[in-house]
């Protein structure tokens, strides 16, 4: 199935709000939790969530929801995940990520590692324009929204890093996709370092929040946390 044709299936409005749900989840999804989320019947979400498994928007597979096993445990029932792979359409034809993928390789070998994360950092506070450093942990995850950067506030591990937020102590927000992805994949270390930059502009790095790498698998690299210096 072409990428316009898979895009296509989002048009009806509750198989778009089902796979949006899924989507910012990040984790396995059954059909009852789902239909719930949308507003629809059961039967409603299960023709909905398997025609976008069809797609390949979605991940589909089966597990017990009760967290039990053995006899009495209940039959596994089918749950769903936002599937990893990108579609995009564009019309003209373009092909962006190859000339992404390009100019990354040739930053690399030439070492341009600092230069491309001051250019990060310029472009990150160009972005923020003459507005003040990211004022809180709220703020951020609605300004990382924008960005596309699916951010969502975890509480930070015990004995992790995290400092008090105002959305409650070490919490951290973590961010489920990276606009990035596709060339992070390939060149880690210099996309990595370069998103880091790029946040550290748009947030501001003398405020009451900072970003810092904290790389997890399935997630964005950098994760935003109360800056030290605001610790009390």
């Amino acid at each position: 199935m072409k990428d316009i044709d898979v895009i296509a299936v989002l048009q009806d409005p509750v198989r778009r709000r089902l796979y949006e749900y899924v989507a910012a989840q990040g984790r396995e999804v059954g059909r009852n939790e789902a239909a719930e989320a949308a507003g629809v019947a059961r039967t409603l979400a299960a023709h909905h969530l398997d025609r976008l498994a069809e797609a390949g928007l979605l991940e589909s597979g089966s597990r017990r929801l009760t967290g039990r096993s053995g006899p009495g445990a209940g039959r596994p029932a089918k749950v769903y995940t936002r599937a990893r792979v990108e579609r995009s359409v564009s019309l003209p034809a373009r092909d962006y990520r190859t000339a992404a993928e390009l100019l990354a390789e040739a930053a690399e070998q030439a070492g341009l590692d600092a230069g491309l994360c001051a250019a990060a950092r310029r472009r990150g506070e160009s972005l923020r324009g003459g507005a003040a450093p990211c004022g809180g942990l709220d703020e951020a995850v609605e300004l990382l929204a924008a960005r596309g950067y699916e951010p969502h506030l975890e509480e930070a591990e015990e004995g992790g890093e995290g400092v008090e937020g105002e959305a409650g102590r070490g919490a951290v927000v973590r961010m489920r996709n990276c606009p990035f992805h596709a060339v992070a994949e390939r060149f880690p270390p210099l996309v990595c370092g370069m998103n880091l930059a790029l946040l550290e502009g748009l947030i501001g790095t003398d405020g009451p929040v900072r970003a810092r790498m904290d790389a997890r698998p399935g997630e964005c690299c950098v994760v935003i946390e109360a800056s030290k210096n605001n610790h009390h």
